[in-house]
């Protein structure tokens, strides 16, 4: 069987297809004794082996192991499984790779390889040849693995449900075949089959608006598809779908991982599944459960094939598609876990272990195992990974899971890793987009900024501090908390304290956002003070208890006017915080209309309608305030493409790193009063009101006006310029900043949606909702929904009656407190002179207090100040995010 080519692919394992209709199959395993290719046939159909293999049959005392080292070829029979085996003994171990040629081999081939060595649990070795493995390299996987004895490599058995057993007791001697997943080949020699590919979009990251979404739970509830499409990769792909997508206006589809998952053991026990997928079974193979089933019943191939259309229907529409990936483990879980492929193949050479205890293995995921990124080999294994799927499916870039855990020598993360060095020296990987979670659960993980060129990261202190601001500082009274100017300035222009790092390392690197799929939904952060994971099963135990989340009085859904007036402006805050700053923004899908999980921040399990987008606010007839969301931020999404303002800040010079910082020429600051802020003022968080002014030689400039306070504020803008209202988050309640003392209200009752009425008529989305509104169903279920679609114009009468009441209460507490009420009056008198002075003062600092129903020197002087000649200045709207656009 010996083939002398063999060994051009000595570098490289996987199933190569060769020219005489055989195959050339490689696997690497450095301390394996022996290694055999397993290929499965029906027994309906004739072997295509026959001529080569000995048959073996059932002897007394003698195992079927014993029996495949007697043969180069052999075959065996499973009738109770009505498959045939045949097994080749491979060469090796060359460099520690096993090689064998395959006289006949075919797309759509199931094999896997059983590998015999030493067992001995206590040093780590654990090989079992009574166990069929996956090929680490298989472009398609079949089946799924089964609760039962044969999947684990350790003698156990499995009651009530549950896995009983010793990890280091004595080898199962349990056949594993029929009872676990195994490897499809797929023929990938067709050089051309990509030659009508549409281009890749390569959006610059200065125009790049990302939108993480579940293949399966974006249209599992979608009325516009038909059921065999709902919750596929053809229904991501659906016209309708591309058509809300670019409705929307976002450039980037982030997709939770489409790699082939298994379910962790825990969940099976319980009954439940990984829904995120973030349990890697095959690093090669896409996840079959999200192809339609037709493409399921015809194969790993077909289903192959649904993964780039997809891929290239996303392009076609304008679309990059990036993959989040999990490199950082495997499926198989700790030592107790089952043994799929890399622990049979070869666990001391893939997974790092315990120095202290080799037996054991070093875990910095939280899943059992981690991957050994400082073998060579391992390294090689997912590069070629990641480039499979950029070159063969499309993908235009990558977010690494927990990517600290892919850069750790000897256990400590550096920049300078191995991994990383081969991304950017890769010439197809460097050039995608390379996005890195940065933190796991390992010694000091978390290194958020600390990743170099050319990746991107996740920037947690974003999300953190727009929630602060925006709902726990609010929810404590909104005039002092922890998030002052400094901080949120300093997230709003691309966080240079993280990110300015490297020369041409800029805001672009960080990827901001406020939710995302592990946490609350941005609406459930503005229903929800605490987490409601009950459904999970694990007593409300899972999940994060640090949300930065504000409930505005009322636990979970409600009624109350006000209330909800509350929670929209909270939320729109959020979204302009996000979709305004510097940096590269992503929302989490359905966040744009309202989706909610009904309070669970940790719904990895819940393949159920818990985590389905719902889409039932399409059937209403009128315009709802999930329809408003929806236009408001389509409107600040074109809004922020339409700007060349973003990203091009260039924060970070050679000597920045020598300690030389040099003020931006890009960026200005401004208080209320219209002066430059002072240092104390940075520091004063009780300072929640200011402005940011971008500026650019060739284009309009634009202000960004953080109103943090309760209280309608006024703010003279620079006078080198008029403005106008661009966008305000209080357009969602009736409101937009006005030119003098008043803030602009707008009537928003009536008006007529864009995505009902405003689209072509030939637009895929018009007829959807057309369609869906002439349902006998559409009255029932609009009925259904009646408390929570509460119309637009109660909303913003419900806020007004909020902003009176709230002014009452101020000025109710100011004549209790006589001393406070001369404060305020000397305060107020200093900020009209102020004014009068033509602002050569210092800038006033209003009075620091706990009590939230404290007096506010700014509202009285606004009370009482005479209109102002000034032309600049504007009241802007309580606690309020707005963009003023310059006037041409």
């Amino acid at each position: 069987m010996r083939n002398p080519s063999l060994h051009r692919f000595a570098t490289r394992p996987g199933f190569y297809f060769t020219e005489d209709g055989g195959a050339d199959v490689i696997v690497r395993s450095e301390t394996a004794d022996q290694v055999w290719l397993s290929v499965i046939e029906s027994l309906d159909d004739p072997t295509a082996f026959y001529q080569d293999a000995i048959r073996l049959f059932d002897t007394p005392g003698v195992s079927f192991v014993d029996q495949i080292h007697e043969f180069p070829v052999c075959m065996r029979l499973r009738e109770d499984l009505y498959v045939r085996e045949t097994l080749f003994r491979m060469e090796g171990p060359n460099y520690g790779l096993w090689y064998v040629h395959l006289p006949k081999a075919w797309s759509g081939m199931r094999y896997g390889f059983r590998v015999d060595g030493a067992w001995d649990p206590r040093h780590g070795v654990r090989f079992n040849p009574y166990k069929l493995l996956l090929d680490p390299y298989a472009k398609g996987i079949d089946g799924k693995m089964e609760l039962s004895p044969a999947a684990f490599s350790y003698e156990c058995e499995i009651k009530d449900n549950r896995v009983n057993g010793s990890a280091f007791g004595a080898m199962s001697t349990v056949d594993s075949l029929g009872h676990m997943p195994i490897s499809v080949a797929i023929d990938d020699r067709d050089e051309r089959k990509h030659d009508d590919d549409p281009e890749h979009p390569h959006i610059p990251w200065s125009k790049t608006v990302i939108y993480e979404l579940h293949v399966k739970g974006f249209t599992a509830q979608a009325p516009w598809l038909p059921e065999e499409l709902r919750g596929t990769y053809a229904g991501l792909a659906h016209p309708t779908t591309l058509a809300y997508l670019q409705g929307l206006g976002v450039t980037s589809i982030e997709l939770l991982p489409i790699q082939a998952k298994q379910n962790e053991v825990f969940l099976q026990e319980r009954g439940r599944v990984n829904y995120w997928g973030y349990n890697t079974l095959g690093f090669f193979a896409p996840e079959p459960s999200y192809a339609t089933k037709a493409a399921q019943e015809q194969g790993a191939e077909a289903v192959r094939d649904e993964v780039i259309h997809m891929v290239r229907a996303l392009h076609e529409a304008g679309f990059e598609v990036i993959m989040d990936v999990v490199y950082n483990h495997s499926c198989e879980g700790g030592i107790e876990g089952p043994t799929v492929c890399w622990r049979g193949l070869d666990a001391l050479s893939y997974y790092r272990r315990q120095k202290n205890n080799i037996g054991r293995l070093e875990d910095t995921t939280g899943c059992g195992n981690t991957f050994d990124f400082t073998n060579t080999h391992v390294v090689t294994f997912a590069i070629d990974s990641l480039r499979y799927w950029a070159k063969r499916i499309g993908i235009d870039g990558f977010r690494f899971d927990l990517g600290v855990s892919l850069a750790r020598l000897n256990g400590e993360f550096t920049q300078h890793h191995p991994f990383l060095y081969a991304l950017r020296a890769d010439l197809l990987l460097g050039n995608l987009k390379l996005i890195m979670e940065p933190w796991d659960l390992g010694n000091l993980g978390w290194r958020t900024g600390q990743f170099s060129l050319p990746f991107a990261e996740w920037n947690d202190r974003f999300r953190d501090t727009a929630r602060q601001f925006w709902l726990t500082d609010v929810a404590g009274g909104g005039r002092i908390g922890r998030i002052g100017m400094q901080e949120m300035a300093t997230r709003l222009c691309g966080s240079a304290d993280l990110f300015a790092t490297d020369p041409g390392r800029g805001a672009a690197s960080s990827i901001n956002f406020v939710s995302c799929h592990d946490g609350f939904t941005l609406t459930d952060l503005t229903r929800y003070q605490n987490k409601h994971n009950e459904a999970n099963g694990e007593n409300n135990n899972d999940g994060s208890n640090v949300n930065n989340s504000a409930n505005f009085g009322v636990e979970g859904r409600t009624d109350d006017m006000t209330i909800i007036a509350r929670r929209e402006r909270a939320a729109m805050n959020m979204l302009g915080t996000l979709l305004l700053s510097l940096g590269t923004p992503m929302m989490l899908a359905g966040d744009e209309y309202g989706n909610s999980q009904s309070g669970n921040n940790n719904a990895y399990c819940q393949d159920s309608p818990i985590s389905y987008l719902k889409w039932d606010w399409l059937y209403s007839s009128e315009k709802t305030w999930h329809m408003h969301r929806l236009e408001t931020v389509s409107k600040l999404i074109a809004l922020r493409k339409s700007l060349d303002l973003y990203h091009q800040e260039g924060f970070f010079t050679r000597l920045t790193q020598l300690g030389l910082l040099k003020p931006s020429s890009r960026i200005q600051w401004f208080l209320p009063n219209g002066t430059t802020p002072m240092e104390r003022d940075w520091f004063d968080l009780g300072q929640r009101s200011f402005v940011m002014q971008l500026l650019d030689a060739s284009e309009t400039d634009v202000l960004i006006v953080i109103n943090g306070v309760p209280e309608d504020k006024q703010f003279r803008l620079p006078a080198d310029n008029a403005w106008t209202p661009a966008w305000c988050s209080a357009e969602s309640t009736g409101h937009l900043p006005g030119h003098g003392l008043k803030v602009r209200d707008i009537r928003l009752g009536g008006q007529q949606s864009i995505w009902t009425h405003s689209l072509p008529e030939d637009s895929p989305i018009h007829e959807l909702v057309e369609r869906m509104q002439s349902e006998p169903s559409t009255k029932r279920t609009h009925d259904l929904i009646d408390a929570f679609d509460a119309d637009m114009r109660a909303l913003a009468k419900a806020e007004a009656e909020a902003q009176a009441r709230q002014r009452a209460e101020a000025e109710a507490a100011a004549d209790t407190d006589a001393q406070r009420n001369a404060d305020t009056e000397a305060a107020t008198a200093d900020g009209v002179e102020g004014v009068e002075d033509e602002l050569d003062t210092d800038p006033v600092v209003l009075p620091l207090t706990d009590d939230e129903n404290g007096s506010d020197a700014d509202a009285a002087a606004q009370e009482s100040a005479p209109e102002p000649p000034d032309e600049n200045v504007w009241t802007f709207p309580a606690l309020s995010i707005s963009l003023m656009k310059q006037l041409s």
